[in-house]
């Protein structure tokens, strides 16, 4: 086994274990890919300030989300498919996020369902959803996350329309992967991931098989789903979500300081800046450089998230100096599954902290709460 010290290494080790069109699917963008790069460049264009002779004893990364106690302003982020990274993937990260202290949001699109992630967890988690023109398969679905008890409702508002991403289509992108040469080729260079496969009945998206009308298969889930994300949402369908749900709303997907204005009219809890990890809209900002004018817009009356790029504890802590309350990582979970399960999950949120918790001494600090901008360097940050 190699040594694994920073998230790059997971990253490696993922690619060798997980079959292309899976691994392909977590690390790729939309077309160009160019606000997918950005989106990880722009952080390391800003520099911190070192301090030194101060006190360094008794450091804190505790804060709180949306008014959950978190061991550090982390939460694994909804990736869909995370299932097929490694057999029961949302169980595993889900879990490995109860131990480390962090909240874990679920995916419409994962392969474990709400049910199977609360049967194997002790901490309510997150539910991500996606505006359906099924209000039905919606409210049930809605119902189905109050009575597994989750904590808040992530609404994703950036998925109307499907950006391309080229890898999918040239991969074939199926779940399970459909049986052609090419596949089979990959996936006899992968026995760790098809031995893990083989011990598991989960193999589909088990949020929606068997739970909406004419979905029974993948390949009825493909029709349904190309005709069922609406891309007629508005801010009168986020209020319908909130009038169901009654719960905490969290909305996913603002980049933009006049979404992020309507996002506080319309009584949500949170929103998270994010550009869908450059999979979305390509040539878009990145996550980082949108942060601050949103915060300075409305950081006061709402709390807010962000999501993109984030590789390191330095970049957390980087996001925080410049307002985010929170931060979500995907990828970074990704590569920890992918490569060694629920203890590399656990691998990369120790990673993360301990870069968090060793940067954040070194900038002068002891508590994350007093945290703010004067630990970055002038005219290297971007600005509202």
């Amino acid at each position: 086994m190699p040594v694994i010290t920073n998230i790059e290494d997971l990253r490696v080790l993922a690619e060798k274990r997980v079959p292309r069109m899976f691994y392909d699917y977590a690390d790729s963008g939309s077309w160009t890919e160019s606000t997918y790069r950005a989106n990880e460049t722009d952080f390391q264009k800003i520099k911190l300030r070192q301090r030194v002779a101060v006190n360094m004893e008794n450091r804190s990364t505790a804060t709180q989300m949306v008014g959950i106690d978190v061991k550090m302003p982390v939460a694994i982020a909804p990736v869909g498919l995370t299932g097929m990274q490694s057999a029961d993937g949302e169980i595993k990260a889900a879990r490995a996020a109860e131990k480390f202290g962090i909240p874990f949001i679920l995916s419409t699109m994962s392969i474990c369902s709400m049910e199977d992630v609360a049967a194997h967890t002790t901490a309510p988690f997150m539910y991500q959803l996606y505006m359906m023109r099924d209000r039905d398969a919606m409210a049930n679905m809605i119902e189905r996350a109050r009575k597994a008890k989750c904590s808040a409702l992530v609404l994703t508002l950036d998925l109307q329309v499907i950006g391309q991403r080229h890898k999918d289509l040239k991969n074939g992108l199926t779940a399970p992967p459909s049986p052609t040469i090419a596949n089979i080729i990959n996936l006899m260079t992968k026995p760790r991931w098809c031995l893990g496969m083989a011990g598991t009945r989960r193999h589909s998206f088990g949020n929606l098989v068997g739970h909406v009308k004419g979905v029974s298969n993948m390949k009825s889930l493909a029709s349904w789903t190309n005709e069922q994300f609406d891309p007629r949402l508005s801010w009168e369908d986020v209020a319908w979500v909130k009038a169901q749900w009654g719960g905490k709303l969290i909305l996913k997907g603002i980049q933009d300081v006049e979404d992020a204005k309507l996002a506080v009219q319309s009584g949500a809890d949170a929103i998270v800046v994010s550009n869908h990890g450059g999979r979305q809209l390509d040539g878009a900002q990145s996550s980082i450089e949108a942060l601050p004018a949103i915060v300075a817009a409305v950081g006061s009356d709402i709390e807010v998230w962000m999501d993109g790029g984030i590789r390191s504890g330095q970049d957390v802590l980087k996001a925080w100096a410049l307002g985010a309350r929170g931060t979500l990582i995907g990828r970074a979970m990704v590569y920890g599954l992918g490569a060694m399960g629920e203890e590399g999950v656990s691998k990369a949120l120790q990673i993360i902290h301990k870069e968090l918790d060793v940067t954040m001494a070194f900038c002068g600090h002891t508590n994350i709460q007093n945290v703010n901008q004067n630990i970055l360097l002038p005219g290297t940050f971007p600005t509202p």
